[in-house]
Formats: structure tokens, C-alpha cells, sequence
């Protein structure tokens, strides 16, 4: 269960469109909160068109006050500035989450859509890559805010491999604690969205291949069902689908029409077939969507 939640902050309205979900999350799940700046080397004297915070003491205020207007009393919120200017703030930050040990990091994106357009998405790259830390990306609307944040249904993809969805066994925790509905989607491609080595077996072979992804997708429905009568024995609604298509865009297309309100990827490994877990999978997610993206490391001891 997320009970330490790290938020790094600019001192941009861009940056702080994360603090409604932090704020959320820290009290429905009864986290803590710390809210981190990084003092960045030669650093311009703006960021997304704001001032940047260049200083030890100006940063400080900055999150005392911050933690007070963004978080309701009694909330238990704590901030860290590093001092020693860096260069790398990403992997500074990155650093930071082994000595601050957070269980789950929140950022935001520019909300354009491509990797690129993540604020500062080497950081999330670099944490993910560690393969210990969740990182939750929220997307601003067109004014770079982020205001309601109520999370109540939860899209979980999923890829049929147990190693793979070791991982997500906290979101059911997380679930039980929102009173949230558990939406579990598994995606099966078709012949024509297969990757390339799998679609020139595909052309040589298109009957034999059709029938594996049929017995795919019976494969993947009784998998989503084990799972989610585990987890309505715990007492969490759960619906299941099995989608066929391109990964990214039919996770996003199921995930819109059940009015999911976040999607949940883990970011390790890949299926028998396509390219579900690959690494283009989560960036393609985020440019379709502006549901919020939860990236949970998984296969990893």
C-alpha cells in the first residue's frame, strides 16, 4: 500500500497540477506527503513561463506554503529542498527516493501527448527503470491545472503472465481503500497490429496464427476471472474485458467507455505476443488519454 508519497515541484502551476491527487490519495490511504524541490545549477530564471525557484530559501517558503494552501489541516505533509545545487535533476531525484523512501512518486505532464512532452520524463524514466518506485503521471487540462481528482474506478491491465502482475496486488489494497471498483483489461492483438516479427509469422502462417490469438483470448478471459474472484472475495467490485487490437489505443478505448479514472500499467516485461508490456506501450497510453496513468515496476524480485 502507498503510504509515502514524494511530489516533486518547480514552483511552476504546471508542476502543481499533481497536488490535487496528492492531497487525494494521502487522505483517503492516510499517506504522508513530501514535497521535494531540486536547486538546479545555472538554472534559468523561468520554467513553462513562470518564475523558477533558484535558491535555498525562497524554495523553502515556496513548499511551506505550498503544504498549507494544497492540503487540508492535519494532513501530515513534510518538504525537503536539496541544497547543493545539481545539474542532473532527475537523476537527483531519483537518488532522492532512496534516501526519502516514497512508495509512490506523482508528477504531471505537459499534456500534449508524446513522451517528450513529459515534465521532466527523464525523471520518470530513471525511477521507473530502478524498478522499485510507482510513478503516478497526471495530465493538466489545456490551462495546465488539474483540479477534480476522484478515483473510483481503476483500469488494471494486465497481461496474463503472474510474474508480470506480481506487482499489482497493491492496487487491490489501494481499491479496498477508495471504495473503488477494479476494472481488469486484457488486450489480444489481431493480425494486423501484430508486431513485426510476430505479423511476418503472421503472413506466412495467417490461419495458424489466427487460431493462436483466438485461444489467446480464451486464455486471457479465464485469467481475468481467476483474478477477479480473488479479488471479490475481498469484498472489491471487479469487471473484466478482453479487448482485441492495438494495445495502447484499445486500453485507452475500454478504459473511456467504463469512465475509468485511472489506468494502471506495469512497466515490465513483455507477453508471448505483441508488444503489451513493451516500453512504447505507457508513453502511447499518456498521449492518447488524459485519464491519470499509474506505472507500477513489476517481474522484479
Amino acid at each position: 500500500m502507498f503510504r509515502h508519497i514524494l511530489v516533486p515541484l518547480d514552483g511552476s502551476a504546471l508542476a502543481e497540477s499533481a497536488l490535487p491527487a496528492a492531497a487525494y490519495l494521502a487522505q483517503a490511504l492516510d499517506a504522508n506527503v513530501t514535497l521535494l524541490h531540486m536547486i538546479e545549477r545555472d538554472a534559468p530564471q523561468e520554467i513553462h513561463g513562470q518564475h523558477h525557484l533558484t535558491n535555498t530559501e525562497e524554495a523553502q517558503a515556496y513548499l511551506q506554503n505550498t503544504a498549507q494552501r494544497a492540503f487540508p489541516p492535519g494532513a501530515r505533509v513534510q518538504i525537503h529542498v536539496h541544497t547543493a545545487a545539481v545539474e542532473d535533476v532527475a537523476r537527483s531525484i531519483v537518488d532522492h527516493t532512496s534516501e526519502l523512501d516514497p512508495d509512490l512518486i506523482i508528477m504531471c505532464t505537459h499534456g500534449r501527448g508524446g513522451v517528450r512532452d513529459l515534465l521532466a520524463g527523464s525523471i520518470a524514466h530513471q525511477v521507473i527503470s530502478t524498478g522499485k518506485t510507482p510513478v503516478l503521471l497526471i495530465r493538466p487540462d489545456e490551462n495546465g491545472r488539474k483540479d477534480a481528482i476522484n478515483f473510483r474506478s481503476l483500469c488494471v491491465a494486465m497481461d496474463g503472465r503472474d510474474e508480470h502482475e506480481r506487482g499489482l496486488d497493491r492496487v487491490g489494497e489501494m481499491a479496498l481503500k477508495l471504495g473503488a471498483r477494479l476494472h481488469l483489461v486484457t488486450v489480444i492483438e489481431t493480425l494486423s497490429t501484430l508486431g513485426a516479427k510476430e505479423a511476418a509469422t503472421g503472413r506466412l502462417l495467417p490461419a495458424a496464427t489466427r487460431v493462436l490469438l483466438e485461444l489467446a483470448e480464451e486464455s486471457a478471459c479465464e485469467h481475468l476471472g481467476s483474478h477477479a474472484e480473488i479479488w471479490e472475495q475481498q469484498g472489491i467490485l471487479v469487471h473484466a474485458d478482453v479487448g482485441r487490437g492495438e494495445p495502447a489505443a484499445m486500453i485507452v478505448r475500454i478504459a473511456k467507455e467504463a469512465g475509468d479514472d485511472l489506468v494502471v500499467l506495469g512497466t515490465h516485461g513483455r507477453s508471448a505476443i505483441g508488444s503489451f508490456w513493451s516500453g512504447s506501450v505507457a508513453p502511447r497510453v499518456l498521449s492518447l488519454t488524459d485519464i491519470p496513468l499509474l506505472l507500477i515496476p513489476v517481474g522484479k524480485e
